[in-house]
């Protein structure tokens, strides 16, 4: 059990500090002994004063706990009250077991010499009781700390599920768009085959844990589903370079993070020339960085087509740009011109491998 675990199960933690911090009393007064030069039967009475103080002030949790709702002034009182009670206790009970085993069975004159020493006893149960309350307190800012903290990551997995499905509806849209078109232009062997990519794609989509990251790798093939899709369309019209590093393609991304950027590509970009075009997929590693870049040499963000291009980032850049946020502290994402023609997108996110 490491220390985190031991803090949070109270019980167990309160008895270790509880018989420890009376051992330490007891070895504090052992060695205090040497200066006085004591009988060795004062051992004795050094373990028994640390075993009453521990008996004693066991009761004082119940009793803690019971009044651990009550107002701050109430609460002040009640816990010098019950420190003073137990300490004048505790106080008598030393000086008893003092008198009796290291004095010979003496007896004091007067009763009230029994309860000398009361403001030191009262003041090691005082200071056992700030103990108490302190630890308590600190247990609770945890136990809260780590609610906040599971809250947040609970909204942040939903805002990532969100974002992530939101995808499927507006690729699917898209798609189905182009299948219904085939059909109406009664092109069905090429729109039955652009519905068994679709399932492929799809299948993935939905089997893909939308919190977990993957390896690039794994979203390439997926990549080169939807890019077969959209070859059925664009038939020779569309070319697709890839170009990743052998260490980028066991990196991981979030899944279908680079989908939307080459739907914008083809959609704005190669869909826009009548002898179509070319996209460019890089994935390399520098440093403890993985760069990607998707790139085309369409009309790029030329006055005819920004309307269409801010359309676009309505439902894939602003979701990728959310998703980057969400997930990651340190990220850019930027968009420029591509030389000499079309646009090009750069994304920077911290090198991540599978651990497993």
């Amino acid at each position: 059990m490491n220390f985190q675990n031991l803090i949070e199960d109270r019980k167990r933690f309160f008895w270790l500090l509880h018989f420890s911090g009376w051992i330490g009393f007891a070895l504090v007064h052992y060695i205090g002994s040497f200066m006085n030069d004591m009988r060795d039967i004062y051992v004795f009475i050094i373990i028994s004063n640390a075993w009453f103080g521990a008996l004693l002030t066991l009761p004082l949790r119940y009793v803690y706990q019971r009044i651990w709702d009550m107002a701050p002034w109430k609460l002040i009182l009640a816990i010098l009250s019950a420190s003073y009670v137990v300490g004048s206790i505790w106080v008598v009970m030393q000086n008893f077991t003092y008198w009796e085993f290291y004095r010979f069975g003496y007896r004091p004159d007067a009763w009230y010499w029994y309860f000398r020493n009361s403001l030191g006893g009262f003041y090691i149960v005082l200071c056992w009781s700030g103990l108490y309350f302190g630890i308590k307190y600190y247990q609770m800012l945890q136990k809260e700390k780590q609610k906040a903290l599971k809250a947040s990551s609970m909204a942040n997995e939903a805002q990532l599920k969100m974002l992530r499905y939101q995808l499927n509806p507006h690729f699917l849209f898209n798609t189905l768009n182009a299948i219904s078109t085939l059909i109406l232009c009664e092109e069905n062997k090429t729109a039955n085959g652009m519905v068994a990519k679709l399932s492929d794609f799809l299948r993935y989509s939905l089997h893909t844990d939308p919190i977990k990251k993957v390896q690039l790798k794994q979203e390439v093939q997926a990549l080169t589903l939807y890019l077969e899709i959209e070859k059925i369309r664009f038939e020779e019209n569309l070319k697709v370079i890839w170009s990743v590093s052998k260490e980028a393609n066991n990196a991981l991304v979030p899944s279908l993070l680079l989908q939307p950027l080459i739907e914008n590509a083809i959609k704005y970009g190669i869909a826009a020339k009548t002898d179509g075009g070319t996209i460019n997929i890089v994935a390399k590693t520098f440093g403890n960085d993985l760069l990607l870049e998707v790139s085309d040499d369409g009309p790029g963000l030329t006055a005819t087509n920004t309307s269409s291009t801010n359309k676009g980032e309505g439902v894939g850049i602003a979701n990728i740009k959310d998703r980057l946020q969400t997930l990651y502290d340190d990220y850019s994402f930027s968009l420029s011109a591509n030389e000499p023609n079309g646009l090009k997108v750069n994304i920077r996110i911290p090198l991540e491998f599978d651990s497993e």
